[in-house]
């Protein structure tokens, strides 16, 4: 068995000309992916749209119904910040059920990576961010209503805080947040995660791994989760024009090496999601984001999951 990975073609949909959010950097993900054989073809699985009741653990029916049906209005659609259309409401909801699949194949597995996936600025009745449902919060909620696990801890390495899912589980001793992220970025207003980093402007890639690895592990021990989610965002990256931190390629690919070899070799199954990422130049950021599937295959071999 090869390392599995989660992927569907919905995730390109279309958005009018000029619009600079990069949709179609999931299906050059998988293109490259493919191309660079860091995985073949039969490793893919195909997500399908979670029920309304799976969302609804998260998210109000009211604001639900509002985006399926296009009838938010104009202050909550800035607030998310992409345009609605039917195709988009079609990606956000296979994206989510991706990281439902990506989340019930590492526990079949070990490991499991999604091709998209990371939403996690979005609250329980509104979008933020570009993110409008929480597949993260959503994942996290339906597996534990399947009775497929019961603690889940939350690494979330965007540059961003997350401050939605931080939200959503402020009050649940079952579901830790962990959230290192740019000091002074977006969200102006921070939420209170069960435990934040936030880290200096420009920092680099031996203070940002070093700075990982005095907290990750203690995590593990003390919370001991039954399932690990993690958000590999590339946004930290020295090139991502929302950033302000300072990593580099290598710097991207020695943390997800750190992360999944502190959590498989401890024994936490982990399902990852790519998180933000936004740079002018498509290939080298879809390149960025590929990091994580390449250090997964390689972590996903060297255990022999």
């Amino acid at each position: 068995m090869d390392l599995p990975l989660v992927y569907h073609s919905d995730y390109v949909a279309p958005l009018p000309e000029g619009h600079r959010f990069p949709m179609p950097k999931f299906r050059q993900l998988y293109e490259l992916l493919l191309a660079d054989e860091v995985a073949q073809p039969a490793q893919f699985y195909t997500p399908e749209s979670p029920p309304q009741d799976w969302i609804e653990l998260i998210h109000t029916p009211s604001y639900i119904q509002a985006y399926y049906t296009g009838t938010l209005d104009a202050k909550a659609q800035r607030r998310i910040g992409l345009p609605w259309s039917p195709a988009l409401v079609n990606r956000t909801c296979t994206a989510v059920g991706g990281t439902i699949l990506t989340s019930q194949l590492a526990l079949r597995y070990g490991l499991a990576c999604n091709t998209a996936g990371g939403t996690h600025h979005a609250f329980p009745d509104y979008g933020s961010g570009f993110c409008i449902f929480n597949d993260l919060a959503i994942a996290a909620r339906v597996l534990q209503q399947l009775d497929l696990v019961h603690k889940v801890l939350i690494i979330d390495l965007d540059v961003h805080q997350g401050d939605g899912t931080a939200f959503i589980f402020q009050d649940d001793s079952s579901i830790f947040t962990f959230s290192m992220h740019c000091e002074v970025n977006f969200p102006g207003t921070k939420q209170k995660s069960d435990f934040d980093v936030p880290l200096a402007v420009g920092m680099e890639d031996d203070e940002y791994l070093q700075t990982l690895a005095q907290h990750l592990p203690d995590l593990l021990a003390n919370f001991q989760p039954d399932l690990v989610l993690y958000d590999a965002g590339v946004d930290p990256h020295v090139g991502d024009r929302l950033g302000k931190l300072a990593l580099t390629d290598s710097g991207i690919f020695r943390r997800e090496m750190q992360v999944l070899t502190t959590c498989l070799s401890r024994g936490y199954p982990v399902a990852c999601v790519i998180g933000g990422g936004y740079a002018d130049d498509l290939n080298s950021l879809v390149y960025r984001h590929s990091l994580l599937h390449r250090a997964a295959t390689e972590v996903y071999r060297h255990y022999r999951l």
